[in-house]
């Protein structure tokens, strides 16, 4: 009875044993597993690079390829440069000598205008030297712009309200005009008329485009008539109650806006003598 329970012990004993060893490799085994699948993750990992890998190669084999394609282009235009290098030297000497002719004929055209400008700065001057001797500053005003003089002259000081005859205060500042024009041959004058927009209906005169037009006339005449100036030098010209100065909806607007413009300009010939390179001087 003794040596049954003895045994008993001892395969009970083994049995724990065995126990022990089964959880033992049953954990062995889930480390395994557990292994097994961190290299599959990795294979996969590595195969999707080798797929990376293999595109980049791709990528920069098809670069290699088009540098050369464009390393062969470029050694194709050197060769046809070279090659085109003589004719280009030549159109260039031509160019060059064009560029040195069209600059002495620009040269030329600026020292025209420059003379021209001081020309009618000068011209300026004398005529605010003239003008100024007993004459309101508001009653005429000199400007110069670019090629040409203009004299703005007030309709209280040329003519009476809705009239076309010269009044005898305008004769002195006509007078003083004319001096200065017949002393410069090589000037045309222009005299424009302006109005303001009040409409006005006379027997003679239907509306302001009229009255513009007939005091411009009644200067010309003056000029011609009783100070001698060339009538080929002059033109009338009206431009009734349009190109205003001023806005025509108030009394001191529409002072301003009854006016006469004498213009002096160089005549028209002379600007196409510089236009013409022929005529350039060496």
């Amino acid at each position: 009875m003794v040596s049954l329970q003895t045994e008993l012990d001892v395969a009970n004993k083994q049995i724990g044993e065995c126990g022990q060893d089964l959880n033992k490799y049953m954990n062995l085994l889930t480390e395994c597993k557990q292994q097994n699948e961190l290299l599959e993750s990795q294979i996969t990992s590595s195969e999707g690079n080798l797929d990376v890998r293999q595109e980049q190669i791709s990528d920069l084999k098809a670069q290699i390829r088009d540098l050369k394609k464009a390393r062969d282009q470029q050694v194709e235009q050197v060769g046809d440069l070279t090659v085109l290098t003589q004719s280009a030297n030549e159109n260039i000497k031509e160019t060059l000598n064009q560029l040195e002719s069209k600059d002495k004929y620009i040269q030329y055209i600026q020292a025209a205008k420059s003379k021209s400008d001081s020309i009618n700065l000068a011209l300026a001057v004398n005529l605010k030297n003239e003008l100024s001797d007993g004459i309101e500053d508001q009653d005429v005003n000199i400007e110069v712009d670019k090629t040409v003089v203009f004299i703005n002259l007030s309709d209280k000081m040329l003519f009476t309200s809705g009239s076309t005859t010269i009044s005898p205060r305008a004769d002195e500042v006509l007078a003083k005009i004319a001096k200065i024009v017949a002393s410069r041959p090589d000037l045309e004058v222009m005299v424009e008329g302006y109005t303001d927009n009040q409409p006005i209906n006379k027997s003679c005169i239907k509306d302001n485009w009229d009255l513009s037009v007939l005091r411009s006339t009644a200067v010309v005449k003056k000029l011609q008539t009783q100070y001698q100036i060339d009538p080929n030098k002059l033109i009338a010209a009206g431009r009734g109650e349009y190109n205003t100065l001023a806005d025509n909806a108030t009394i001191g607007g529409r002072t301003i806006n009854r006016r006469t413009r004498i213009i002096l300009l160089p005549k028209i010939d002379q600007f196409y003598d510089l236009l013409d390179p022929n005529k350039v001087p060496d």
